[in-house]
């Protein structure tokens, strides 16, 4: 790709992400414990690392004890200077203003989902623990009940029983009748050991039980965080490449000259910045993913869909003349395809060269294989 059909592309692109993220929105999680549960482990373990490398995040209220740490489609609201079970009076106070507040603002700046984390080795869930669960659920919040670090007998085939004493302690907190999401609380390992065996588990649960307490406007925003349910992601990919392949195929049926067929690049953009957004790859490493991955096969603005065309079967000569619904639904398909392939690859840590950088040739390989195989398949099923 031309210097100047990078910058131009680039821009486009930029812009595209930047509409979908703000469409998307972010999902606010409040995080309370005692300290030393490993609410950061959690959070990085599902969520990744981003939010632990923005520091001590911004403080949300006048007495400084409440912060807001804020990446991308995340937000983790955390306590500083105050002690759950020892101070709950002054928290509640500010977390309660606090939520007055944020209430009069958009669903994407108000907090959604409260976990709540008890240490399993700390033995005992105190009573001002338990008056601190129900004043979050008076004040709204759906709260989720998080044993963290709850050891697991390790056997031949990995998932033994947890812990004695753990189940004891949750029997002892499901006892109390707390008004915590589904009645259920869940046993976490949130990172593995390998010098003694224990395996990294209830992740997947924990954010499965999030889902299910967060309002339904910030599922996509919660999809885009996270960092170990790819089929989640996916399953909102392939949607945004479901919604651009119909628009597509409007368009192909229309009577467009192909010389006007950029008219179906802000398409291309619109899904390929929303599949990168659903699979949390940052706007920079996405932008310069993009004008690899499509390299080769463009050379200028408005060849953007000429040049990657030729691979579609059946396009035939409409280079010169104009592009039909099939084709251009087959393009788009296969485009979406290839582009959600090369960003759930990016987000497993993948296609970078020797020292975290991006690895163009590579992205460019396996977003052309996978663009060349696509067309064909949908060609073939059609």
């Amino acid at each position: 790709m031309s210097k100047p059909m990078d910058a131009w592309f680039g821009q486009a692109f930029g812009k595209a992400w930047q509409d979908r993220a703000a469409e998307i929105g972010r999902f606010n999680l409040a995080i309370f414990g005692k300290t030393g549960v490993g609410k950061s482990t959690l959070v990085n373990a599902i969520f990744g690392a981003e939010i632990a490398a923005t520091g001590i995040g911004e403080p949300v209220t006048r007495a400084e004890h409440l912060y807001l740490h804020q990446s991308g489609t995340l937000g983790v609201l955390d306590t500083r200077g105050l002690e759950v079970g020892r101070d709950n009076d002054k928290l509640l106070a500010e977390l309660k203003d606090y939520l007055r507040d944020m209430r009069r603002r958009p669903l994407t700046e108000q907090i959604h989902v409260a976990w709540y984390c008890v240490r399993a080795g700390d033995r005992r869930f105190e009573p001002t623990e338990g008056d601190f669960v129900r004043a979050l659920h008076e004040l709204g919040l759906p709260v989720i009940l998080v044993l963290t670090q709850v050891p697991r007998s390790v056997g031949p085939g990995g998932g033994g029983r947890v812990h004695p004493d753990a189940e004891a302690l949750a029997a002892s907190i499901a006892a109390l009748d707390l008004p915590i999401q589904d009645g259920l609380i869940h046993y976490t390992m949130a990172l593995g050991d390998e010098f003694t065996g224990q395996t990294a588990y209830g992740l997947q649960e924990l954010l499965d039980a999030t889902f299910r307490g967060a309002p339904s406007g910030v599922a996509h925003a919660i999809t885009a965080a996270q960092r170990i349910d790819f089929d989640r992601k996916r399953e909102r990919a392939e949607a945004a490449i479901k919604v651009a392949t119909g628009a597509a195929t409007t368009a192909g049926a229309s009577p467009i000259p192909f010389s006007d067929a950029a008219v179906l690049v802000p398409l291309q953009l619109t899904m390929m910045a929303s599949i990168a957004v659903t699979y949390g790859i940052s706007i920079e490493r996405s932008t310069a993913a993009s004008i690899a991955a499509t390299a080769a096969a463009t050379t200028a603005g408005r060849s953007l869909v000429g040049n990657l065309i030729k691979f579609v079967p059946g396009a035939g000569t409409a280079v010169a003349g104009t592009i039909n619904a099939s084709v251009a639904g087959t393009f788009t398909y296969a485009m979406g395809h290839a582009w959600l392939r090369v960003c759930e690859r990016l987000a497993r840590g993948e296609l970078r060269a020797v020292g975290g950088a991006l690895d163009g040739d590579s992205i460019h390989r396996v977003f052309m294989s996978e663009f060349k195989a696509q067309a064909n398949r949908r060609k073939l099923s059609t």
